[in-house]
């Protein structure tokens, strides 16, 4: 009897410094999807903590540092906030539609928006159209971009204010990338809500989970992962719920706060 796929070749990256914590190192260790059995390859291994970059799957292989923890939303028992709800009915209106992984200039131009307002100076920030489209487009996995638009006007589509990058998995959805307009002043909290509708999508699909990444305890970048309940993480005994020390009320001070959640 044979595998339906051969054991992964495993490499590691050298080290580099980390973009969540100042002062430490992050390595990573990754492998190539590829072949008839990529999307088999790379559920099986996002049940073990690791993410997909286009046509890679990586997890954090720090040496002495183990912060990076894996978490995901239970979709199906998921029950919003008095605030998320609040949010989820001022953007009701906004059109979502889930489109195949082709890129267009106008999401590149929504990306460049969005990192010099949310990340200037980091990784991604000198990204062209080329790099955009490999993001994108090189994937050897069932993958969407889910783009969110302004009411469409006598038939016209309208404008695009956000998008997410998703793989659809047999237990979920994995949440790639999203990125939106920062500047509606009428939409603040568009992340937040990019996260609930994919939450609700997944819960409509019976799929049980959404894959939120990496969370990192005590990172500010990453407290509004710890706002979608219940949550699960990654740990030495596999997926267990748990309940982030920063509670959910807090949670939203923060960002509020960091001028990150308004509604």
């Amino acid at each position: 009897m044979s595998a339906p796929f051969r054991f992964p070749k495993f490499f590691v990256t050298s080290p580099s410094a980390c973009p969540y914590l100042p002062g430490k190192i992050e390595r990573k260790v990754f492998t190539e999807l590829s072949g008839h059995h990529a999307g088999e390859l790379n559920e099986a291994l996002g049940r073990i903590g690791f993410r997909r970059s286009q046509s890679v799957a990586y997890r954090p292989s720090c040496i002495d540092c183990q912060a990076c923890v894996s978490v995901r939303v239970a979709a199906n028992e998921f029950e919003p906030t008095a605030t998320q709800r609040k949010l989820i009915r001022r953007n009701q209106d906004i059109e979502v539609t889930a489109c195949k992984p082709w890129t267009t200039e106008e999401q590149f131009d929504l990306l460049r928006r969005y990192l010099a307002v949310r990340h200037p100076g980091g990784g991604m920030a000198e990204m062209d159209e080329n790099d955009f489209a490999d993001m994108v487009e090189q994937t050897p996995v069932r993958t969407y971009v889910v783009e969110y638009r302004e009411p469409s006007v006598d038939g016209r589509p309208g404008k695009l204010i956000g998008a997410c990058l998703s793989d659809q998995q047999s237990d979920g959805l994995s949440m790639i990338y999203s990125f939106y307009d920062p500047s509606l002043e009428h939409r603040k909290g568009l992340g937040t809500f990019i996260i609930l509708d994919h939450i609700q999508r997944a819960a409509r699909a019976g799929l049980p989970y959404v894959y939120l990444g990496y969370w990192v305890e005590g990172s500010e970048r990453m407290a509004y992962k710890a706002m979608f309940r219940p949550i699960e993480r990654l740990g030495r005994d596999g997926w267990k719920r748990f309940e982030p020390m920063t509670s959910g009320g807090r949670t939203e001070r923060v960002l509020r706060g960091r001028g990150l959640l308004k509604v």
